[in-house]
């Protein structure tokens, strides 16, 4: 049997906290749900992996922060392109200026240290404060809003 993946409405900036109320429905049911993903920049959605659409529909029935289903399941495709992995290793450099857009540092500047690809962690030193100190971030929190500048020689 192919699964399917149904795209979910909810509402807007509570899709973390549908998917956890889901997943805690998932443990304890014996539909056949397989996975729940929750997509950054995928704005009052989030996607079900499923047996069918009656099975998805009986799920999240009655859930709080749930708005409905849109009626067609995504291609393989579109689920490539909303889960492909964006390496930001290449993106992120030593010596660039990040901000960050998510967890305790959000909104604040820093300079990058050291950069750690495999486990996908940036080493930076925050600006703006009175003692600088190193503090080590996972690379998705943070965005480059200025590349280091190369040295010419």
């Amino acid at each position: 049997m192919i699964n399917v993946f149904f795209v979910i409405k909810v509402t807007a900036g509570q899709e973390r906290i549908a998917a956890s109320i889901l997943q805690n429905k998932m443990t304890k049911s014996d539909l056949p749900i397989y996975s729940i993903l929750v997509i950054n920049g995928l704005r009052g959605y989030i996607i079900i992996e499923g047996e069918d659409e009656a099975t998805v529909r009986s799920f999240i029935t009655k859930e709080r922060n749930i708005r409905g289903l849109l009626p067609q399941p995504l291609t393989n495709e579109e689920i490539d392109r909303l889960v492909e992995v964006k390496s930001m290793a290449q993106q992120i450099s030593i010596g660039d200026i990040v901000e960050f857009t998510t967890g305790p540092f959000k909104g604040y500047k820093a300079k990058v240290l050291r950069t750690d690809e495999i486990k996908g962690d940036v080493t930076v030193e925050l600006m703006d404060v009175v003692v600088p100190i190193p503090i080590t971030a996972k690379m998705n929190t943070a965005r480059v809003i200025q590349k280091a500048e190369k040295a010419e020689g």
